[in-house]
């Protein structure tokens, strides 16, 4: 998922308890007092939230005519998204259907505000076979009804650039971290580097710590739920990450204040040879890059290929379909999470946004068989995780992520990144987490 999260908005989660949501009925499984109208909150996926609207309104229109519903549309950036999400469920007055970031399914799951999907209501939608095992790994805490559906899947991959990559003599591009090092060095000289990051970006932190934590043999929370920030895995997948900086010198001093997708930017102009991302193309497009410009390759490995275990080689990213209990069209809610969610619908929205469907059957257009395409949709059916489902998993990000990123600064200004300054860094981030 492509966004930046306010700290004050996760530590209002926090805050959140299943009393807090305002259900809408005796039951709090909804209504239908409104069966004629919907509001739907969308993350805005595209380049600018009036793409967003020129790709979904014909399908809502599509949707009102097939069922006489009228969708109420709102595109929200996602530095708000969390914000307001929190506001509705605090005050009981917000969407009918909305999208959320698929980390957050487990926090929002933990405060009563969603609707929860049990097998009679995954049935209302065709089953939850349907959909991608990965995908419904990050739809809430184990051992718990999904708290959402999956709408769009993501997963990260090694974006090259193929002319710097030819005129160091790199034929191919790296499959491991030993070769993405050695490889960097011979990239990074003459003002260019080998490899763009996001050091001020939180929630991309996450994401790599998490894959290189799972590399390293660590979870960074235990089977009840309760943090390891400092456990010796964790503690060596922060370093490493934070030492492709401060050791390696591959990664320019100053993406230690990136958080913007700069990274991004770089790649496209050439000063950088390498970056870890999802699904880049279109904003590769945006900058002026032509797609024969980039290679696409699946994100390193400590040795061997991506598989399961130690091979792991991105989290679970994407976005889930959510409903508010409180919704005033539970009935009509249902049948616009089946229609988001339906063949069709899965193969052209993800087309549009450049993501992978969710949904098995909507894999097999040959869109999602592309270069880039067909490494993500492969990641995610073979080599990706998802990020912890636990109810503090947004703080996880918020104090883990500033760590690492307070790690970064450190680097840039040549400061000595330890194993000790690692694992006092994490010892702060795991003091700072909620208790229960």
């Amino acid at each position: 998922m492509r966004r930046l999260r306010a700290a004050a908005a996760v530590a209002a989660l926090t805050a959140l308890t299943a009393t807090a949501c305002g259900g809408g009925t005796a039951t709090g499984g909804g209504s239908n007092d409104s069966p004629k109208t919907l509001t739907y909150w969308a993350s805005n996926q595209g380049p600018n939230i009036e793409a967003d609207k020129k790709i979904l309104t014909p399908r809502l229109e599509k949707f009102e005519k097939q069922t006489g519903i009228k969708v109420k549309l709102e595109v929200i950036p996602w530095s708000d998204l969390l914000n307001r999400i929190l506001t509705a469920t605090t005050s009981g007055q917000g969407p009918d259907v909305l999208n959320i970031g698929n980390t957050w399914s487990s926090s929002l799951q933990a405060s009563g505000a969603l609707l929860p999907w049990d097998a009679k209501r995954f049935g209302q939608i065709g089953g939850k076979d349907r959909f991608v095992s990965a995908a419904l790994g990050s739809t809430g805490a184990r051992g718990k009804d999904p708290a959402a559906v999956p709408l769009y899947s993501l997963a990260y991959a090694l974006y090259y650039n193929k002319k710097m990559f030819k005129d160091a003599g790199i034929e191919r591009p790296p499959a491991t971290w030993e070769q993405l090092v050695a490889d960097g060095k011979k990239l990074s000289k003459g003002g260019t580097w080998a490899l763009g990051a996001e050091g001020s970006n939180l929630v991309n932190n996450i994401h790599q710590v998490h894959v290189l934590g799972k590399q390293h043999g660590a979870d960074f929370f235990d089977a009840a739920g309760k943090p390891t920030f400092t456990s010796p895995g964790a503690v060596a997948a922060v370093k490493q990450y934070v030492d492709f900086m401060a050791k390696d010198k591959i990664i320019a001093p100053g993406n230690a204040e990136y958080a913007r997708n700069q990274s991004l930017q770089d790649f496209a102009k050439g000063r950088t040879a390498m970056v870890l991302w999802q699904a880049a193309a279109t904003t590769f497009a945006s900058h002026g890059m032509k797609p024969a410009d980039w290679g696409v390759a699946p994100v390193p490995v400590p040795s061997g290929t991506p598989g399961v275990g130690k091979q792991v080689n991105s989290m679970v990213a994407g976005i889930n379909l959510a409903v508010f209990k409180n919704t005033d069209n539970l009935d009509g809610a249902v049948k616009f999470v089946k229609f988001m969610t339906s063949d069709a619908e899965q193969t052209g929205l993800n087309k549009a946004y450049g993501s992978i469907p969710p949904v098995k059957a909507a894999q097999s257009d040959p869109a999602f068989a592309r270069p880039e395409t067909a490494v993500l949709r492969d990641t995610l059916a073979e080599s990706a995780a998802p990020l912890p489902q636990v109810p503090h998993e947004s703080q996880f990000e918020t104090t883990v992520g500033t760590a690492v990123k307070e790690l970064f600064a450190d680097a840039a200004e040549g400061r000595p990144v330890t194993t000790g300054s690692v694992k006092s860094a994490l010892t702060k981030a795991q003091q700072q987490m909620p208790k229960g």
